[in-house]
This record gives C-alpha cells, sequence and structure tokens, in this order.
C-alpha cells in the first residue's frame, strides 16, 4: 500500500473512534460529535461552520490560490438498535448503537483533515462536510442542500466513503465502486384499509379490512415482475401488517406496508402507480376504501462516470490495482448521499470492511455486516481511508 505517511501510528484516532462509537447520537441529535468534531477542526486551523441542517458541521481548508474546489462528506449519526458488544467502547447509551459505522467514517474524514491542515501541500478550497441524519430517512444530505451547503461552500465535486462487507469481493482495505448506480433508492409505502368494524363472530354485518390487507399482501408480492422490466432489478417488499388488537374484532381500519428499492425514477414510478392501482381495486372488491402512502425517502445513488474513473484511479494509487473493483455490482441498500450526488458531481465508493477478523474480545455473536447489533467497524481501515482522502484532494486540486 502507498499511505500516507503520518498515518503509520494512527492510535489517536482510533481512541477518537472509539469514544465516539460510545457515545452514538440518533439524527439531528448528534450535539457531542458535532461538537467534537468543530473542536477539532478549530484546533487545526480549519474554518468551521457549525449548525448546519442543525448538527452539520463543515470545515472549510483553503491553500494557495488555486480555483478548484472539491467535497469530501462523513456522516455522523447512529442508530436506535441496542448493542449486543460487550468490550470497553460499547454504546453506553441503551438502545442506540453505531452500527453503521459512521463513527469509523468521521474518523477517516477527520485524519484526512488533520494531515491537510498540518502539510497544506495543495493549492485550493477543500470542504469537509460532516453530515448529520442519514439513516432512517431523515435525509439530513437533502436538508444540507436546502440550508444552502453547497451555496456557501462550492464544490465542483462531491465523494463520500462506507465500509461494507465485500465478502469474496475483498478484503479490508479493499475498494469497490462503479461508474453509474451502485445503491438503491429508498421508498416507503403504507396501505391502510378502511372497512368498518364488527365482532368476529358476526362478520357478515362488517366490511373487513383485514381481509382486503391480506389479499393486497398477495398480489404486491407479484407486482414488481408485472411493471418492470426483466432486465432491470427493483424490489417491493412486504414487510409489516396490523389489523386487530383483539382475536375477536373485525377493526374499522387495518394496514400493510413496506419498502421499494430501485435503481431508477422511471421503476419507481411504474411500482407506485401500480402500487396504487391494486390497493384501489383492491379495497372495491372489498367493499373498502383505501388510504395510500408512498414516501420517496432518497433516490438511487448514482455516480457519474468521470468523477469515478477519477477515484478509482486514486484508489490504485493508494492500495494498488489488484484492490480495486471498479465494476461493482449495484447492492439494494440506500443513501442519502444520493441527494448531493443529483446536484454535484462525484463518486459514492465502499471500502471494505472485513470478514469479522478484526473482532475484539467480548464481540458480539453477530455477522459482521452493518445494522447488525454485533458490528463494529474495523480500525485497521482508517489509515486507507484517509489516505484516499488526502490524495484525493490532492489530485482534484492539481487538475488544470
Amino acid at each position: 500500500m502507498n499511505l500516507v505517511d503520518s498515518f503509520a501510528d494512527v492510535s489517536r484516532f482510533v481512541r477518537l473512534r472509539r469514544d465516539i462509537h460510545a457515545h452514538p447520537e440518533l439524527g439531528f441529535e448528534e450535539h457531542r460529535t458535532s461538537e467534537i468534531v468543530a473542536g477539532l477542526l478549530r484546533e487545526w486551523g480549519i474554518e468551521v461552520h457549525t449548525g448546519v441542517a442543525g448538527t452539520g458541521v463543515v470545515g472549510v481548508l483553503k491553500c494557495g490560490d488555486g480555483p478548484r474546489t472539491i467535497g469530501l462528506r462523513a456522516d455522523l449519526d447512529a442508530l436506535p438498535l441496542q448493542e449486543e458488544n460487550h468490550f470497553a467502547h460499547r454504546s453506553t447509551h441503551d438502545g442506540r448503537m453505531h452500527a453503521c459505522g459512521h463513527d469509523g467514517h468521521t474518523t477517516m474524514l477527520l485524519a484526512a483533515a488533520w494531515h491537510l491542515s498540518q502539510s497544506r501541500d495543495f493549492s485550493g478550497t477543500v470542504n469537509f462536510i460532516f453530515q448529520p441524519a442519514e439513516e432512517m430517512g431523515k435525509a439530513g444530505a437533502l436538508k444540507m442542500i436546502q440550508d444552502g451547503l453547497f451555496d456557501r461552500f462550492p464544490c465542483q465535486a462531491v465523494f463520500a466513503l462506507h465500509n461494507f462487507a465485500l465478502g469474496d469481493k475483498g478484503k479490508p482495505g479493499d475498494f469497490a465502486l462503479n461508474e453509474g448506480a451502485l445503491m438503491a433508492s429508498s421508498n416507503t409505502w403504507r396501505v391502510t384499509m378502511v372497512g368498518r368494524g364488527t365482532h368476529a363472530s358476526l362478520p357478515h354485518t362488517g366490511l373487513d379490512p383485514v381481509g382486503a390487507v391480506i389479499d393486497l399482501g398477495q398480489q404486491l408480492q407479484a407486482l414488481v415482475p408485472r411493471v418492470i422490466d426483466s432486465n432491470q432489478r427493483a424490489l417491493l417488499a412486504v414487510t409489516q401488517i396490523q389489523g386487530s388488537d383483539a382475536p375477536n374484532v373485525i377493526p374499522d381500519q387495518a394496514w400493510v406496508g413496506g419498502t421499494v428499492r430501485t435503481f431508477s425514477e422511471s421503476a419507481t414510478d411504474a411500482i407506485e402507480a401500480g402500487l396504487r392501482r391494486l390497493a384501489d381495486g383492491i379495497a372495491a372488491a372489498h367493499g373498502c376504501s383505501a388510504d395510500i402512502f408512498f414516501r420517496r425517502a432518497s433516490p438511487p445513488v448514482v455516480n457519474h462516470a468521470a468523477e469515478a474513473r477519477f477515484a478509482a484511479s486514486v484508489m490504485r494509487e493508494v492500495v494498488g490495482d489488484a484492490a480495486v473493483d471498479d465494476a461493482f455490482p449495484a447492492v439494494m441498500g440506500a443513501e442519502d448521499f444520493a441527494h448531493m450526488l443529483r446536484v454535484r458531481p462525484g463518486c459514492y465508493a465502499f471500502i471494505g470492511n472485513g470478514d469479522g477478523a478484526h473482532r475484539l474480545p467480548d464481540h458480539g455473536p453477530g455477522p459482521c455486516i452493518i445494522h447488525n447489533t454485533s458490528f463494529d467497524f474495523n480500525d485497521a481501515i482508517i489509515p486507507v481511508g484517509a489516505s484516499y482522502f488526502v490524495r484525493l484532494v490532492q489530485r482534484w486540486l492539481a487538475q488544470p
């Protein structure tokens, strides 16, 4: 590997990462984390802007008279999960944990900011974007944009990394990306069937919304192949259903809900239209009415080809050709960095977190995948991700 020399010892950043892990904060509540980020940036002589979209922080570092600009983004928030690990840096807050590695993302970007603030071996402007509320569909990226992110801090391009279990496709510190759609859109839906409640022993006196909900759930399982070309990938999952709270009551209302994942807006349009058509038709057949909710939380993460090629070339400089997969297949997970890629060119990429060999004593039994109650970020990849960010800034701003 061709890592930045100053990352030969990252023990201070390992301690920082574990401290953030031990104090997780949910979306738009990342007050402690934001204060740590802002304090370190100021300590390193970086211009700091706080309160962007609430708890977001942007650090601005300008060197020389270069006209080019770049944005690097990391996410701050944790998940509402109960941690099952019992090592020293486990969450100190019940019901909250860094189960997605945002503690590591924040630390890698801080490490890069530290090095660049000390070396100042570039000419241009780098914006370190620490974003709140990526999880739970809260769309912190969109809210930062609406709060004037790119007007206040111009970026010719934006880049981000996310740890990922690459499995047999890569080892810790390997990179994976592509030149198009890398992650799916995230959409949630719920259909409430409204009927007329009655005693379960007298179904003829009511209009049963539970039967309508069951019928709709079954029909929706076959919706995607009916409306989406078989050459495309899309998913509709039925994950929730709720009827009566009592076994002998037919309720006035029942509902069914879930998620839709696609790689294009046209596919989302087709699935939403099909869902609405089915819901209305099935409701009518059961003598009920349908209240339909469809929320588009984030669009697909679609990399810009030129920026993806540029990022891949920097990755190869850091870890070598064999450790970079630039044709990684798109995954059905979602990420609100997609909003940034809709308004600025850029690239989102994965960095391998490993298969769990980095586990400490008292690590939980779950798999080494994100959104798992036994998850922990692999500290060994901190210098790799930080080196990528540093080289990316140097290379991007050096272009004519």
